[in-house]
């Protein structure tokens, strides 16, 4: 009888090694806020490097993802752009385990370099035909856009040039194509784009955006899932927020 050769075993035992590990290795449907967008592709690449698991994420406007899971969109994990959201889920016995995983912040902002002034004064003293903000029903940028304006007391006066993303990812398309001269936006979506001007809103103006997560009924039981919450606790997610102008605990 022909005995293996150390060469063959190790092999034999590289190869079951490789299928325990794909076996063990399982993927996570994210449903992510618009805002997180370029944070959230930067995590998912790290954690899949981390934990062997992969994240497939679906970006768009809180308020649809939220109608989405409602009518039982097969979404494991939601990162929502607001609290509200994410506790009607758990409340209503859909999700566990809310955290808030990143604060939010708003600024204007627009590809043109001399547009906007560093203290916002261009709200009030005009130049612009269109201002671009996120739907304030659907997007919580959009409502902190609004509270923006309320406190500003130029509400009225901007109505006729505000022009409406269905997300915050589309408010900031119109304003870096030029279809709008300005627009409230997230900071993670310009802080780290050269160029253009910014205000970076005083977070005196609007109500903190906290972000929460949720592990969604779907996820239940999902090791890749759990993994995934564990992730966004972690130093490694942190550091990625961090370097995208999120506020993190």
């Amino acid at each position: 009888m022909t005995r293996p050769t150390p060469i063959a075993l190790v092999s034999a035992f590289a190869l079951v090694t490789l299928v325990s590990a794909s076996a063990d290795a399982d993927e996570v449907k994210v449903a992510v806020a618009a805002n997180f967008t370029a944070a959230m592709k930067e995590i998912a690449a790290r954690f899949e490097k981390a934990t062997d698991h992969t994240a497939v994420t679906s970006f768009g406007s809180t308020g649809k993802l939220y109608t989405q899971i409602e009518n039982g969109a097969p979404f494991a994990v939601f990162l929502a752009a607001d609290q509200q959201r994410p506790k009607l889920l758990q409340d209503a016995g859909k999700a566990s385990g809310r955290f808030t995983y990143a604060t939010g912040k708003l600024v204007l902002y627009s590809a043109d370099p001399d547009m906007v002034d560093v203290d916002g004064k261009v709200l009030a003293e005009g130049g612009f035909r269109h201002l671009a903000i996120a739907n304030p029903k659907t997007a919580p940028y959009g409502a902190a856009a609004v509270e923006v304006l309320d406190h500003l007391g130029l509400a009225a006066k901007l109505a006729p040039s505000l022009v409406r993303g269905d997300s915050v990812a589309q408010t900031y398309q119109f304003v870096a194509s030029g279809n709008a001269e300005l627009g409230f936006v997230a900071l993670a979506q310009v802080v780290l784009t050269p160029g253009g001007s910014r205000w970076e809103v005083p977070q005196s103006l609007y109500t903190p955006m906290r972000q929460d997560a949720v592990l969604l009924r779907n996820g239940a039981g999902q090791a890749a899932a759990a993994a995934l919450m564990d992730y966004l606790k972690g130093r490694d997610a942190h550091a990625v927020m961090e370097r995208f102008g999120y506020g993190v605990e």
